[in-house]
């Protein structure tokens, strides 16, 4: 879980505040909408990855399947 919350800690210090609707689960996938890697310190974007995130343009937000399971 520590896991979890270090990289939405992350995600959160880039994605505006009053952002609505900022995550989902869609089969065994959870994504987390928003802040694209360009606007992120490319070391972020290294430990995002490590905590296994991955970035996806066409839906614009990172997914992961290790923390996702509807």
């Amino acid at each position: 879980m520590d896991d979890l919350i270090e990289a939405l800690t992350i995600m959160r210090k880039h994605v505006p505040a009053d952002r609505g609707w900022p995550t989902n689960c869609v089969h065994e996938e959870l994504w987390v909408y928003g802040p694209s890697p360009v606007d992120m310190p490319k070391s972020a974007v290294v430990r995002l990855e490590e905590l296994s995130f991955t970035w996806d343009d066409e839906c614009e937000g990172w997914f992961s399947l290790r923390f996702g399971s509807c």
